[in-house]
């Protein structure tokens, strides 16, 4: 008897113990101490990487490479078992026999070895982001100590995304690799990169260069939240076939500092193949057809007023106001598909988003050639219009082999026969798309948009809505409404970091983080395995982490400031 209650005893210790020890984001399907709990696996100098197979060589250096970056020990990748010896080992192999699932995969931290495996050199890189996160959280050691733990694992979702705009304000590119890291590190496989809007054109395109030499810079930014300082008085009336803007000789105050940027296609190339090492695709988005500002200020003859002197926009706010819609003539047509064929042969990715929101139809009703347009293709509204413009886009890119993903208002008029619908207006649009069949990500603005204040109060300028870290943590992609066949076509989620009010890198990072943790782990961990309390007590190991990385957050999350 006495036994038994030793042996309980040591087993809930251990469990305590190891509890303390292990605190990975997002939480894995299965995560329990090894065969033996009390052993230990020593990172010293001495340790090696041993990269069994060719496709476990990628995942093998870029985890050399994170602990010589942040705990400065130099350890050697390897490739043959003679060169093995008496070093301990951290043996990584891509073999497709060992799951049926590509990303699932194991972790065994051994007191000799850790072993690491999965049938895809994807899966396999998701136990290296495992790996690191059972390193310590700081660098003051002369060895690295990693408890004994077992972890099989695999995602819920196959989409889990996350995007960046960088049109409101530009990032360079060494601030998109780092943001390209962050999601690695939190086993993300999608960036959405918001490369157009009516703030800035940030894509070279060879074929017409004044997108970039004029589209890319404006020449002020609001003061502030929108309306921004100094614009309180100037009101909008929207009407069927108008918007009024009073005063009519209204002129928006801005700071004044012109600003923008772009990025050469040989960036483009660079940024995409330092993605693809992370196992991370690339979807880029090229607005259309209105939030085309930008655009129109480069080519007005593409407006429903080409004789107007367009400007890159200055202002926030919905854009709508402000006549920023392509007319969607043969000419604007062919203009688009020139644009998209360089989109297309720059991408690797099979998918491409062409926006397709907040598209106002009042410059539609009230121009002659728009209105001849209908007519001539027997479209009953403008919304059919709408319908009519993105058909048209998705046959071209359906013909190079791509698939279109378009926000929730490409619904309007008549889904598109094989476009993917991000869903942000709340999760109407998805579940409509999802019951018609086609595939939804879910990124509803209540809960994904990180651009969104953290705290009631916060820390700085952000969008005036509240998006707190436990809402985003409780919520599922998956509607209640959808039965299960219909759930089938919900692909995943993503969350949606807008610039207006995020000007730098580290308040970029500040918005991200920790929400970037409760996103990954609504998408990768099973639903019945979340538990907010056990994730904020994982996060305060993360957020050490984030020290050690360098990463900006509030540090109200340490204080437990609401």
């Amino acid at each position: 008897m006495k036994k038994t209650v030793f042996l309980i005893l040591f087993i809930s210790f251990a469990f305590k113990l190891f509890a303390q020890q292990v605190n990975i984001i997002p939480q894995p399907v299965e995560l329990k101490p090894g065969t033996f709990p009390k052993d230990t696996f020593t990172i010293d100098k001495n340790t090696v990487i041993f990269a069994i197979t060719k496709g476990a060589e990628n995942s093998a250096h870029y985890l050399a490479d994170y602990i010589q970056k942040y705990y400065n020990f130099k350890l050697k990748v390897i490739d043959k078992i003679d060169e093995v010896a008496k070093a301990k080992t951290i043996t990584l192999v891509v073999n497709n026999q060992l799951y049926a699932n590509p990303n699932k995969y194991f972790v065994s931290v051994l007191s000799s070895t850790i072993n690491a495996g999965s049938p895809s050199e994807q899966g396999l890189f998701y136990a290296v982001q495992s790996i690191i996160q059972l390193l310590p959280s700081s660098n003051t050691s002369s060895s690295l100590i990693i408890p004994s733990v077992d972890i099989i694992d695999y995602p819920r979702f196959d989409y889990r995304g996350m995007h960046l705009d960088v049109s409101r304000h530009f990032f360079d590119v060494a601030f998109v690799k780092k943001y390209i890291d962050y999601l690695a590190l939190h086993k993300m496989n999608y960036f959405h990169w918001h490369l157009t809007d009516d703030h800035g054109w940030r894509i070279e395109i060879k074929k017409y260069p004044k997108l970039t030499e004029i589209g890319a810079w404006r020449n002020g930014s609001i003061i502030g939240l929108w309306p921004g300082k100094g614009n309180e008085n100037i009101k909008y009336e929207v009407l069927p076939a108008e918007i009024k803007i009073m005063p009519k000789d209204a002129i928006i105050k801005t700071d004044n500092i012109r600003h923008g940027g772009f990025y050469t296609q040989e960036e483009i190339k660079d940024v995409i193949s330092y993605a693809a090492k992370r196992y991370v695709t690339i979807i880029p988005e090229i607005e259309m057809p209105a939030h085309s500002m930008a655009l129109l200020a480069a080519y007005p003859e593409l407006g429903t007023e080409p004789n107007k002197k367009y400007a890159v926009a200055e202002t926030w706010g919905m854009m709508n106001k402000y006549n920023n819609v392509l007319q969607p003539t043969e000419k604007t047509f062919k203009f688009l598909e020139d644009v998209l064929a360089e989109v297309m042969v720059l991408f690797p990715s099979p998918y491409i988003h062409i926006g397709g929101d907040e598209g106002s139809k009042v410059w539609w009703r009230s121009s002659p050639v728009a209105q001849q347009i209908m007519k001539e293709n027997n479209l009953k509204d403008e919304s059919a219009l709408q319908s009519y413009f993105i058909h048209r886009i998705e046959k071209f890119v359906n013909s190079k082999g791509k698939t279109i993903i378009g926000w929730d208002e490409i619904l309007d008029g008549g889904l598109a026969p094989n476009a993917i619908v991000m869903s942000w207006r709340g999760e109407k649009g998805g579940i409509a798309a999802a019951k018609e069949k086609h595939k939804v990500i879910m990124t509803p603005e209540n809960m994904m948009y990180f651009n969104h204040k953290q705290f009631l109060q916060d820390d700085s300028l952000a969008a005036a809505k509240y998006s707190p870290l436990e809402n985003v943590y409780k919520y599922d992609p998956i509607p209640a409404e959808l039965d299960a066949e219909q759930a089938k076509y919900v692909w995943g989620g993503q969350g949606n970091l807008w610039s207006e009010y995020i000007a730098s890198p580290t308040k970029a990072e500040y918005q991200l983080f920790p929400r970037l943790d409760a996103l990954s782990e609504i998408l990768w961990s099973p639903k019945e395995k979340r538990n907010y309390s056990d994730f904020l007590n994982r996060l305060k190991t993360q957020f050490k982490r984030y020290d050690l990385m360098g990463i900006n957050y509030s540090q109200r999350y340490l204080s437990g400031t609401p």
